[in-house]
């Protein structure tokens, strides 16, 4: 391997040598979705910067070498609270928007995990989770409640930087009187009257049914469908602390062992209005964007700043992305594909470059403006873009507004038009290319045809 992938560590603060324990089975989790509604696309950064590290992975060690985990939560608070607004059972409401996020990821270009846990399905997991940390010392039970206790965990803090005394500032955690120390953390909890709820060990020392805490489950999901420890584990900057913190500390009391060897954590979305975030009411839905917009040019958009860089989200960025897909895309037109060809490797170093993706699409402009169109869209493949002809790009990449032709009408009108030509008629033909240029369609001649794309 001429250039090593190289990632920034969480944990150390350092770029580091990316080496996996197992080359052969190369471990990479993140976080997934609470699936109780619409995700917004600050949601989806995630989702589209650890596709472009799942990718980088299978181009180095093989599509058959890299396990990439990411889970559903489909049990949560905020998931039962959705239920009864609706009046709807808890497993029609998960279902639906777990549906609805396998789409809308599939609509950006991202591959699907190779394993995709669901909470529900690992309760016995995170039981013998609990267990193990009960006999350690790690956890207490106080008031029908699981806690584990953060003074057992002497590295509590080493991935978050975030000193003990701080920990509570801004930060989501639960004060209450039953706690030995006000930064420990839930790992089951008691099940009220109308909410699921699993049966509790009788020596855990809770006299009702519970279900687990958040942080709990991603742990006892590793661990089965990845190992004690494992090679990366990604997420949003806003997991760091408490969620991954939380994780590091419970993972590590059990196992005797790091939760993982590298973590990675992309920056927030912002808009003019700060951080996106439900909480604010500034989100942006991804279903609605791909109203307006293809999933591609989303994609595009999301990758345009560093992905440990904040993106502030705009129309603007979007129309910019669109524009460079237009001009990609052109520079392939009369380029069959040639499946063979390998990506740039220029290209390749700089995703090596912990996801260089700024320095990356710069390649990928430099590759259109040598007329190299077989390695641009091998490098472009690469990382989930340029992956339509170039004839299907232009006709379906714009969104139609209001009054503007169908498809099927275009092919009429250039019918009609090629019919003009042959009778003669070159002011009719010429009124149908400025009609439909004035509706956003450009209608291109060449001696293989007629061609159009919306602009």
């Amino acid at each position: 391997m001429t250039h090593p992938i190289t990632l920034h560590n969480s944990l150390s603060g350092h770029r580091e040598d990316f080496i996996p324990a197992d080359p052969h089975r190369v471990t990479l989790y993140v976080c997934g979705p609470t699936v109780y509604q619409h995700a917004h696309v600050g949601n989806f950064r995630p989702v589209v910067v650890f596709d472009l590290l799942f990718r980088l992975l299978r181009h180095h060690y093989g599509a058959d070498h890299v396990i990439f985990a990411r889970n559903i939560t489909d049990i949560d608070d905020k998931i039962i609270k959705a239920a009864n607004a609706q009046s709807s059972p808890i497993k029609e409401i998960t279902d639906l928007y777990t549906e609805i996020y396998r789409a809308e990821s599939k609509a950006l270009g991202a591959l699907p995990p190779t394993i995709e846990p669901f909470a529900t399905d690992h309760i016995a997991q995170m039981i013998d989770l609990i267990d193990t940390l009960l006999e350690k010392g790690a956890a207490y039970s106080a008031e029908d409640h699981i806690l584990f206790n953060i003074d057992h965990y002497d590295a509590y803090g080493d991935l978050s930087k975030v000193n003990r005394d701080d920990m509570l500032a801004g930060a989501r955690v639960e004060v209450a009187p039953y706690k030995r120390n006000a930064a420990d953390f839930v790992l089951w909890k008691p099940a009220k009257e109308n909410e699921p709820g699993w049966a509790t060990p009788a020596h855990f020392g809770v006299a009702q049914p519970g279900r687990p805490g958040w942080h709990l489950e991603c742990s006892a999901m590793i661990a089965a469908t990845l190992g004690k420890t494992i090679d990366i584990h990604g997420g949003g900057q806003d997991l760091r602390f408490p969620h991954h913190e939380n994780e590091c500390a419970q993972s590590g009391c059990a196992n005797g062992a790091p939760l993982a060897r590298y973590w990675m954590h992309n920056g927030f979305l912002s808009m003019p209005s700060g951080k996106m975030s439900k909480s604010l009411g500034n989100v942006v839905l991804v279903r609605d964007l791909l109203l307006e917009w293809p999933g591609e040019v989303i994609r595009l958009a999301l990758m345009s700043a560093h992905y440990r860089q904040p993106l502030e989200w705009n129309d603007t960025l979007l129309a910019q992305s669109k524009a460079q897909l237009d001009r990609f895309y052109r520079s392939l037109t009369d380029h069959p594909v040639a499946e063979e060809t390998a990506p740039d490797p220029g290209f390749v170093a700089a995703l090596n470059d912990d996801l260089n993706l700024p320095s990356a699409l710069a390649r990928l402009h430099a590759l259109r403006d040598a007329g190299k169109a077989d390695v641009l869209r091998a490098s472009g493949n690469l990382i989930g873009l340029l992956t339509q002809t170039p004839d299907a790009w232009f006709k379906s990449s714009s969104p139609q507004s209001t009054g503007a032709p169908t498809d099927d009408e275009i092919e009429a009108l250039i019918a009609e038009r090629r019919a003009a030509k042959k009778a003669k008629d070159y002011g009719k033909a010429d009124g149908i290319r400025d009609d439909l240029k004035a509706s956003g369609v450009i209608i291109e001649d060449s001696p293989q045809g007629t061609s159009w794309r919306r602009i």
